[in-house]
């Protein structure tokens, strides 16, 4: 199985502490879908027939794309992939986009998934992150979803915040539970250089929360999400029983996919593929056929160290048997001698021949993957 990842650039505004690659340059939006398009048409080969298992829809706001647009997208990857093999296919929304008119439209396509990026129902900080919505349009767009047929919600929250506190994040976190969707992804704030935000911060007119409370804020996070029923799948991941993401999960456990768009990523199980990350220079380059990329093989060691990275960070962990077929005995003895003072301190524990974080190992995961990480001298 497989999967294709559908970069779309376009955004009304910048939120100020997003690094993706975005633009908003709306007026390039049918040249690009037609070189999208032509993108997916040329690398049909890519995924050498692997059956396509999902498609993901992310950005920027892919919600700013018409039903035609998407209808182009859709013929496409049927006639050159085939789409009989689908299971999960995802859109990425902002939720003053899905209007009930709107997500009545996407019920007609392919979609079976809506991921929503609402970060706070705190008014005053979505202001401060200059997101496009209030509270009261979140909880909306999410009702205007289940009322269109959408039976797999996503939401994606953000806690660190500027001003944050333990009130106010348990309140998100009752408001996402309250909605009643099926999936709940919950990122800590990063100040990455070359943000709105970062700048802000180096002026000193925001501060970084501390790091107790972080600790305490993730506490709060696994505590409340699991008494509620969520199963926490990945470090930053939750969903009821079986609605996890097949898509990101394909990432985590290595499977194959396609990305196509600007600054988009492609892995086939030997290399890794990414587009240039201009929305100007993407059009031009595709539509003279010659598409411009950058690529890295994968030899063996890197290949070993992205399985720890990606695996480790899931419920079902590091799968130890796949490692030794993949990489040899060598690496796989390597990986158990440096997870051994992890596994008697309780940071890891093996379950069914897998190497897995216990909720102690999940606060120090970072250093349990350096450690786990093999380094070539």
């Amino acid at each position: 199985m497989a999967g294709i990842y559908i970069h779309i650039p376009f955004c009304k505004t910048r939120c100020i502490y997003c690094d993706f690659y975005s633009t908003t340059r709306s007026e390039l939006k049918s040249r690009y879908i037609h070189a999208l398009c032509k993108e997916l048409q040329m690398r049909k080969e890519y995924l050498r027939g692997e059956p396509v298992e999902t498609v993901y829809f992310g950005g920027g706001t892919p919600s700013q794309l018409a039903e035609e647009d998407f209808r182009e997208v859709f013929e496409t990857i049927r006639k050159y992939y085939g789409m009989e093999h689908c299971r999960e296919i995802t859109l990425e929304a902002n939720p003053d986009d899905l209007t009930e008119e709107y997500t009545a439209m996407l019920q007609q396509l392919p979609f079976n998934r809506i991921s929503m990026g609402i970060q706070t129902f705190d008014d005053a900080t979505l202001k401060l992150l200059n997101r496009r919505h209030d509270a009261e349009q979140a909880v909306k767009a999410v009702h205007h979803c289940r009322r269109a047929g959408f039976n797999n919600i996503s939401i994606d929250l953000i806690y660190g915040l500027p001003g944050e506190t333990d009130d106010r994040w348990k309140r998100d976190l009752q408001q996402a539970i309250s909605l009643g969707v099926e999936h709940i992804s919950a990122y800590h704030l990063t100040y990455e250089e070359g943000t709105r935000i970062y700048e802000l911060l180096q002026a000193h007119r925001i501060h970084e929360v501390d790091e107790e409370s972080s600790v305490r804020f993730f506490s709060t996070l696994m505590d409340t999400l699991d008494n509620a029923g969520y199963e926490h799948y990945e470090i930053s991941n939750f969903c009821r029983p079986g609605m996890y993401s097949r898509h990101n999960t394909s990432y985590w456990k290595g499977i194959p996919y396609l990305g196509c768009g600007p600054s988009a990523h492609s892995f086939n199980g030997d290399s890794r593929e990414w587009n240039i990350s201009s929305l100007e220079d993407y059009i031009h380059s595709i539509e003279n056929n010659c598409r411009r990329f950058e690529n890295e093989h994968l030899n063996r060691t890197t290949r070993y160290n992205e399985c720890i990275m990606t695996s480790i960070r899931t419920r079902w962990g590091v799968p130890m048997d796949i490692v030794e077929q993949r990489f040899g005995r060598e690496l796989w003895q390597y990986c158990m001698d440096m997870a051994l003072p992890h596994l008697n301190d309780g940071k890891l524990e093996i379950r069914d021949n897998h190497l897995c974080l216990t909720r102690k190992g999940i606060f120090v995961s970072d250093g349990i993957m350096s450690d786990l990480m093999f380094i070539e001298d």
